[in-house]
């Protein structure tokens, strides 16, 4: 490009322009405006409700650096106050109340307590009703607070008390469907043994001997029927200073020498039938007990 041409070109640019140019404004105007102060009045208005909110829920439930409410997270784990209530599964290793107050676990049907192995089998369960207290486990035991002894444990097999002694209060005793073994049984001072069958028999064996020992009363063997003594080998052996049967049967004996219309008779003689039998027979200067008595041809 020369010289003269620049300069041409210079001076046609800064030369006026005669045409009628349109401005246009720069910005927002109109309802679009209006539009956009409102959204960012309710924006705000949002933002300030949403504050007001997290300021009252933070109040509400008592947010602290701590924890929530009445849940604290401590290093130990985590501590809760008050009542408390779980909609959902509750799993935890250990649970502990405070140590001058109870733990109690509540609720409207039932509290059921379950224990599983590393393969989530079910291995023993606790079960508080409202009408029963369910434990399904292979060995239940209760032992003691002191020495650890156990005072009760049963399993399939059978049911053993460990306690040194076992106390039923119930009015009608205790029932056995089954035979029981027991190397002592023994009431309170004070009070009454009773060992009954309603229906059925009464049977006490053992191998060495049964004893029955009445220190400071009486022993008595009352029975509807019959009672038999029976010793197969040895012998059975009274030993009182006094021996008394009552209600045995007397005799008949007629006598040849002549008695007195106003004698009674106070001395008789205690014979034995050939079955076995025994009887009264009145005394007399001899034996006055006769095989053909009434008695022994009767029985």
């Amino acid at each position: 490009m020369t010289r003269e041409q620049y300069i041409l070109a210079t001076q046609q640019n800064n030369l006026p322009r005669t045409e009628n140019a349109q401005l246009y404004p720069v910005g927002i105007y109109g309802w679009r405006k209006r539009c956009l102060y409102f959204f960012v009045l309710l924006l705000l208005v949002t933002m300030i409700v949403n504050l007001a909110m997290t300021i009252w829920i933070l109040k509400v439930m008592n947010f602290t650096v701590d924890g929530m409410g009445n849940l604290r997270v401590t290093k130990k784990g985590i501590r809760l106050e008050g009542i408390s209530e779980f909609l959902l599964p509750l799993y935890v290793k250990e649970i502990h109340s405070r140590k001058d107050s109870p733990l109690v676990l509540q609720s409207d049907r039932n509290v059921t307590v379950n224990a599983r192995n590393h393969m989530g089998q079910l291995t023993g369960q606790l079960t508080v009703g409202a009408d029963a207290v369910e434990a399904q486990c292979k060995r239940f035991e209760v032992r003691g607070s002191e020495d650890g002894r156990v005072l009760f444990s049963a399993d399939e097999d059978e049911i053993t008390i460990g306690a040194e002694k076992l106390k039923v209060t119930g009015t009608e005793g205790a029932v056995f469907r089954h035979s029981v073994e027991t190397p002592h049984i023994r009431a309170e001072p004070s009070q009454d043994l009773r060992l009954e069958s309603p229906t059925r028999s009464l049977i006490m064996e053992a191998p060495r001997g049964v004893q029955v020992s009445a220190a400071a009363g009486d022993f008595k063997a009352t029975c509807r029927k019959e009672l038999h003594l029976q010793s197969t080998e040895g012998e059975i052996f009274l030993n009182a200073d006094t021996i008394r049967l009552g209600n045995l049967p007397t005799g008949s004996y007629s006598s040849s020498s002549p008695s007195s219309p106003h004698s009674r008779q106070t001395v008789y003689e205690l014979c034995v039938c050939p079955n076995g039998k025994l009887y009264l027979s009145p005394a007399g200067v001899g034996s006055t007990c006769q095989s053909s008595s009434n008695i022994c041809l009767w029985s």
